[in-house]
């Protein structure tokens, strides 16, 4: 089924104050500057696009807009015109290793992050058999204090794994990343989001999982299907010893141009559904670090807690923030493993 896109016009002249000219001249100066790109055979981004006429562009958003536009309505990727995304994401963990094209290989490791290189100038990858679970974060800070927690070989944890951060809403080179692990990793791997409980949060995730408004046209190649929301979810800090009175309260703005605009997406999750109600409901957001400046998981019932063996005891001393995600991490793991067990064989008669 085709994707249905929304259609932008520009009119020239148009009957409104100001200058009619200039998105025209705007879209044109990103036209010549793809078709410079294509000619000289060398790809460009868009942030070399808005600094090659910043008094024209004025802003930034304005080369994105155009450029994702452009490459829609051609049905084409951007790569296909030459325009490079530029890298910012972030990858560490035990696992996996990366063959550039140019003959340089990238072993991801648990102690150093590694930019995320885009997808045209990655060869192949190599998956270790070891890999066991893939995390993706929200935010930088967390991806950081992750790292010096060194959860990604963690002891409490039933395998070793992969930390990824887009930092924030995510480039393409993070999205074709984490696409081409959802493609290509065994199904009884978790890849799960850790985003914040409000409403940017859960559009985070919706570009992870389902893919983003500006680039439906590209929907099949980076919408990373199997992603799964681990959390942070309002409706569960309650049950974490967490006061309502801690959490942040949503700004009219959260509640109108966020929340109430993908609830009135049809296709949204149930889960996903539910949670913004809550929010709205209690009129309280809240953000990961909130796991990291309480005790709350340390009040949690033995019950609650995870074990790994007979570690139960080093579990509850680590940071809430690491019992959180151990404790959520195994969990997942167990579910996919009891899903996609192989069955064993039948004996013979």
């Amino acid at each position: 089924m085709r994707t249905r896109v929304a259609v932008r016009s520009i009119v020239y002249p148009k009957k409104a104050p100001g200058p009619s000219a200039k998105p025209l001249a705007q879209l044109l100066k990103v036209i010549d500057l793809m078709h410079e790109a294509l000619v000289d055979d060398v790809p460009t981004t868009k942030r070399d696009m808005y600094y090659k006429d910043v008094s024209l562009f004025k802003s930034q958003s304005v080369v994105d807009r155009l450029v994702d536009d452009i490459a829609a309505t051609f049905e084409m990727g951007r790569s296909d015109l030459h325009v490079r995304a530029s890298c910012k994401g972030l990858i560490s963990g035990v696992g996996l290793t990366m063959h550039l094209n140019e003959g340089e290989v990238l072993h991801v490791n648990a102690t150093e992050p590694t930019l995320i290189p885009i997808s045209e100038d990655i060869s192949h990858f190599e998956v270790d058999d070891s890999l066991a679970w893939v995390l993706v974060v929200e935010k930088e800070a967390v991806f950081q204090t992750l790292c010096r927690l060194n959860i990604t070989a963690h002891p409490l944890l039933p395998g070793p794994g992969l930390l990824i951060t887009g930092k924030g809403y995510p480039d393409v080179a993070t999205r074709q990343l984490v696409k081409t692990l959802s493609d290509n990793l065994p199904p009884s791997i978790p890849i799960l989001c850790l985003v914040d409980g409000d409403a940017y949060g859960i559009d985070i995730l919706s570009v992870y999982k389902r893919g983003s408004t500006s680039m439906l046209h590209e929907r099949d190649k980076l919408a990373a299907g199997r992603v799964r929301w681990l959390g942070l979810w309002t409706s569960e800090l309650a049950g974490l010893g967490i006061d309502r009175d801690a959490l942040i309260p949503m700004t009219k703005h959260d509640e109108k141009k966020k929340a109430m605009t993908m609830l009135r997406r049809p296709d949204l999750p149930r889960k996903w559904r539910k949670e913004l109600q809550y929010m709205l409901h209690n009129r309280r957001k809240a953000e990961i670090e909130i796991l990291s400046t309480t005790n709350s998981c340390h009040n949690q019932a033995p019950e609650d807690q995870i074990t790994v063996g007979d570690q139960a005891a080093d579990a509850v001393t680590q940071p809430p923030l690491l019992q959180y995600l151990i404790k959520k991490i195994a969990a997942y793991m167990a579910d996919c493993a009891q899903k996609y067990a192989k069955p064993e064989p039948e004996p013979e008669a």
